[in-house]
C-alpha cells in the first residue's frame, strides 16, 4: 500500500477519490511541531540549536499517520508547495525518523500546484527529495520570529507598552502611523477650476481652462475666488469660441496580468469588500476543492496547457477578433518570485460545472473573468483633444470612445464590470467651427490629505517595498487587527489606536532596524537567498541576531520615565494637536502615562496634580474630523450644499437640512445628497451565506441593519463586523447565548 500525506482534510479526500484502490491520503492538518513557546527555546551560543515540540491536539493526526504506515510500503510527503510546506513535510520526516517507523520504507516528496488527477499522478511520476535549501529557510524565518518575540516583547509587558513586537508586522503597524502622522500634518490648500459649458449641432460639453492670459493654468494656479471672479468677467459669457487645434489617435489598454496572491486579495478587497483573511480562506477552499491552482504565488506566467485551453475558449465563446495571434506574456514584477510556478488561475475551463456558492462561487468567478481576460485582445479607443479659443482664454476637453470591446468584454480591472459612463461625448469638430460658450463652470476645491491604508494597498505597499511574502500578508492582516494596533473605520480603513501609536514610538526610538522598511526588506532577501542556496542558515541568523541580541541588552536597563519622555516626544502632536500640552487644571504639561489598563494622558505633576484624561481609539473618521478647520462646505451643483456643522456633516438644498455622516468631501455625490434629502432609502437585498446543518435552514447576511451588519437564521440574529465565512456563520448562529428576562 501507498500512503500520501497532505496538509488539509478535504484535499486528502479529493485526491483519495483519484487514487483509488491501493492508497491511503491522510492529513497532517496544517504544522504538526513548532518550538517550545518558552525562552530558551532556540540556544543562540550553540548554532540555534531549536527545541521543538508537538503542538497542541497534533499528536492524535500523528498517531493516525503512524497506524497507517504500518501498513504502506511508500510514503509520499505531499504538503504544499511552498516554503511552509517543504518544512511541514520535514517536520513530520524528522519525527518518524526519531520514532524509528520508517525502517523498510521509501519516503518521497511530491508537489503539485492544483489539485486535478492529471496534476497528482503526474507528481507521483516525479518525486524528489526534501528541499533543505527550503527547510533553511524557513528556520531562519522561525528562529528569527521566535528570538524578536521572546527578545523584545517582554521588554514591551514590562513597562505596559504592547503585547508583542513582530519581525514584519511591526512594519506594517508603522506604515499605518506614519501615514496618519502625514494625515495629522496636513494643511488643506485652497484652489479653483474654470471650465467652458459649449454647445455645438446640439451637443453640450465642457472644456476646461488651461490658458489665460498668456499664462498656462495648472492645477493649484487659481488659488481663491477673486482670481476666478476676475477670470468670469474678462471672459463675459454666453461669447463665442473657435476651435484652434484637433488631435485624434488611436489608443489600447492592455489587460491586467493574472492574479497572484497579493493582486488576488487586493481586488477582492476592492470588488468584493473580502478581508485578506477571507479571501485566503476562501481561496484554500477553492483549490483543495480541486477548482483553482495554488493559491500562494507571486508568479504571474500560466502553464502552455492553461494558455491553450484558455484560448480554445476564448475563440469557442467570443470569436477570433478577441484572440491575440500570439500568447500575452506576462512578466513577474516580484524580485524573488522562485517558490512559485505559476498564477493563480482555474483548473479547467472547457465545459466546466460548478456546485459553487457563496463566497467560493464570488472569488472563483472573480478569478476565472481575469483569467480569461489577460490572454484576450487590447481594448481599443478613439481619443480625440480639441482645443477652443475664447477671447484671450485657451479651454481644452478631451473625448474618449470605446471602439472595441477586447479583454473589457470580461473583466475590468478594479471597477465593477461595468461599461464606462464618465467619457465626454463630443460632436463631431473641424478646426475653425464656432462654439457657443454658454456659460463658465466654476468649482472651490480643496487638496486632499493622503487617504488611510485599505487592506488592499497596505498590502500593495508591503509588497512595493518587498516585505513580506505570499504565505504572510493574510497573516500580517488579521495579527496587526487582533493585537489592537490599528483599526478599521466604516470605509474599511486602517487607523491606529494608542497602543499602536505607543509600540511604534517605542520601536522607532530604540529598534530602529526592526521598523525600517529597508532592513525588512533585506531580511526577506535574505531568506530568498537562503531559499536560493547562496546563504546559508547559520550566518544568515548570526548576521541578523548579533546587532539585534546587543541592542535588547542596552534597551534592558534605560529608565521607564526616559522611555516616556521619548514616546510623548513622538505622540505630542497627535495628542495635543495645536491645543497645547498645558494641564487645565494646575499648569503643568500633560503626557502620556502607561499602566496595566493601557495608556491615558496625565499631568507631570503627580501626585499633587492628579489630572487625567482618557484616550479614545476612535477613529477620525469623516464625521468626526475631517479637518473641518480649513474646509467648512462643498458646492454639490443644483444648490444642494455638504457642509460640517456642529453635530456633523450633513446636506442641505436651503430648506432641508439632512445629517449625512457616512459621508466626506470625497465620497459625497450630487445623487447621493437627493437620496437623502428626498428621504428614500435604497433597499439592500440580503445575502444567502448557505444553510444551517442543525435546522436546514438558510442563513442571511444584512449589511443595513440599524445597528449594523448582522447574520440571522430561523429568527436568530448576530451582529457582524462583516459578511462571515459560511462555517463561522453556522457557529455563531448555533452557539449564540440565550438571555432570559427574570421576574421580579
Amino acid at each position: 500500500m501507498n500512503l500520501l500525506i497532505v496538509e488539509s482534510p478535504s484535499k486528502a479526500k479529493t485526491i483519495e477519490k483519484y487514487l483509488g484502490k491501493g492508497w491511503r491520503v491522510v492529513a497532517s492538518v496544517g504544522h504538526v511541531r513548532d518550538l517550545v513557546p518558552e525562552s530558551g527555546s532556540v540556544d543562540t551560543e550553540h548554532e540555534f540549536k531549536p527545541k521543538w515540540q508537538i503542538m497542541p491536539g497534533k499528536e492524535k493526526q500523528l498517531k493516525l499517520i503512524t497506524d497507517e504506515l504500518k501498513k504502506a510500503d511508500n510514503i509520499y510527503l505531499a504538503s504544499d508547495p511552498d516554503r511552509e510546506g517543504e518544512a511541514i513535510a520535514w517536520h513530520i520526516n524528522d519525527i518518524l525518523k526519531a520514532r524509528k517507523v520508517l525502517k523498510g520504507k521509501n519516503v518521497y516528496r511530491v508537489a503539485f500546484h492544483e489539485i486535478t488527477k492529471n496534476a497528482v499522478i503526474e507528481a507521483l511520476k516525479n518525486p524528489r527529495e526534501i528541499d533543505n535549501n527550503l527547510v533553511d529557510a524557513y528556520l531562519v524565518r522561525r528562529i528569527l520570529d521566535y528570538l524578536i518575540g521572546f527578545g523584545i516583547s517582554p521588554l514591551l509587558w514590562k513597562r505596559n507598552l504592547g503585547k508583542s513586537a513582530g519581525r514584519v508586522q511591526s512594519v506594517a503597524v508603522k506604515l499605518v502611523v506614519d501615514r496618519e502622522k502625514e494625515i495629522e500634518s496636513f494643511k488643506a490648500k485652497e484652489y479653483w477650476s474654470v471650465a467652458a459649458n459649449c454647445y455645438f449641432n446640439k451637443i453640450e460639453f465642457d472644456a476646461n481652462l488651461i490658458n489665460y492670459n498668456g499664462k498656462k493654468i495648472e492645477k493649484m494656479t487659481i488659488e481663491n475666488k477673486s482670481m476666478v471672479d476676475e477670470i468670469v468677467s474678462n471672459i463675459s459669457t454666453p461669447t463665442i469660441g473657435k476651435i484652434s487645434n484637433i488631435e485624434k489617435k488611436k489608443v489600447q489598454r492592455h489587460a491586467a496580468a493574472p492574479f497572484t496572491t497579493s493582486t488576488l486579495q487586493q481586488e477582492a478587497a476592492r470588488k468584493l469588500r473580502f478581508s485578506s483573511k477571507r479571501t485566503m480562506a476562501t481561496a484554500q477552499k477553492l483549490y483543495e476543492s480541486g477548482f483553482i491552482t495554488y493559491m500562494r504565488t507571486d508568479a504571474t506566467n500560466l502553464s502552455i496547457e492553461a494558455v491553450n485551453e484558455i484560448r480554445e475558449y476564448i475563440t469557442k465563446e467570443y470569436g477570433d477578433k478577441f484572440l491575440p495571434k500570439t500568447p500575452n506574456v506576462y512578466v513577474t514584477k516580484s524580485k524573488n518570485a522562485q517558490e512559485a510556478h505559476e498564477a493563480i488561475r482555474p483548473t479547467h475551463f472547457l465545459n466546466l460545472q460548478t456546485n459553487l456558492s457563496g463566497d467560493e462561487l464570488k472569488l472563483f468567478d472573480l478569478i476565472w473573468k481575469r483569467t480569461i481576460a489577460c490572454q484576450m485582445t487590447n481594448a481599443e479607443f478613439d481619443s480625440v483633444s480639441v482645443d477652443i479659443e475664447v477671447k484671450n482664454s485657451l479651454f481644452h476637453c478631451v473625448g474618449t470612445t470605446r471602439t472595441f470591446d477586447g479583454f473589457m468584454k470580461v473583466y475590468i480591472e478594479d471597477t465593477d464590470d461595468t461599461e464606462d459612463d464618465n467619457n465626454v461625448k463630443l460632436p463631431i469638430l473641424n478646426i475653425g467651427d464656432n462654439i457657443e460658450i454658454k456659460s463658465l463652470k466654476t468649482e472651490q476645491h480643496w487638496t486632499q490629505p493622503p487617504a488611510r491604508f485599505t487592506e488592499a494597498s497596505l498590502v500593495k505597499k508591503l509588497e512595493e517595498l518587498g516585505i513580506g511574502r505570499p504565505s504572510t500578508y493574510a497573516t500580517i492582516m488579521s495579527t496587526i487587527v487582533d493585537r489592537k494596533y490599528v483599526e478599521q473605520d466604516k470605509q474599511h480603513r486602517f487607523h491606529p489606536t494608542t497602543a499602536g501609536w505607543v509600540l511604534v514610538s517605542y520601536l522607532s526610538n530604540y529598534f530602529k532596524d526592526l521598523v525600517d522598511v529597508n532592513f525588512t526588506a533585506k531580511t526577506e532577501d535574505t531568506l530568498d537567498d537562503v531559499s536560493n542556496g547562496t546563504k546559508d542558515k547559520l550566518s544568515s541568523l548570526k548576521s541578523f541576531w548579533n546587532p539585534t541580541k546587543e541592542t535588547i541588552e542596552s534597551v534592558r536597563n534605560i529608565k521607564t520615565s526616559d522611555i516616556i519622555d521619548n514616546i510623548n516626544k513622538f505622540m505630542n502632536f497627535h495628542l495635543f494637536k495645536e491645543n497645547g500640552d498645558k494641564c487645565p487644571k494646575c499648569g503643568g504639561v500633560l503626557g502620556i502615562k502607561l499602566s496595566k489598563f493601557g495608556a491615558f494622558i496625565g499631568c507631570n505633576n503627580y501626585p499633587k496634580c492628579d489630572y487625567t484624561m482618557k484616550l479614545s481609539d476612535t477613529p477620525d473618521t469623516p464625521e468626526n474630523q475631517e479637518k473641518t478647520d480649513e474646509i467648512k462646505e462643498k458646492d454639490l451643483g443644483e444648490n444642494i450644499f455638504f457642509k460640517i456643522g456642529k453635530f456633523g456633516p450633513y446636506v442641505t438644498d436651503g430648506s432641508k437640512n439632512v445629517s449625512a455622516k457616512k459621508y466626506n468631501f470625497e465620497t459625497i455625490t450630487l445623487d447621493i445628497a437627493k437620496e437623502l434629502l428626498s428621504g428614500e432609502k435604497k433597499k439592500v437585498e440580503p445575502i444567502i451565506i448557505g444553510k444551517n446543518p442543525v435546522n436546514d435552514k438558510p442563513i442571511y447576511y444584512y449589511s443595513d441593519g440599524r445597528y449594523g451588519p448582522y447574520i440571522s437564521c430561523n429568527r436568530v440574529n448576530v451582529s457582524v463586523k462583516e459578511q462571515p465565512l459560511l462555517d463561522e456563520a453556522i457557529d455563531l448562529i448555533n452557539n449564540k447565548k440565550t438571555f432570559v428576562k427574570r421576574g421580579k
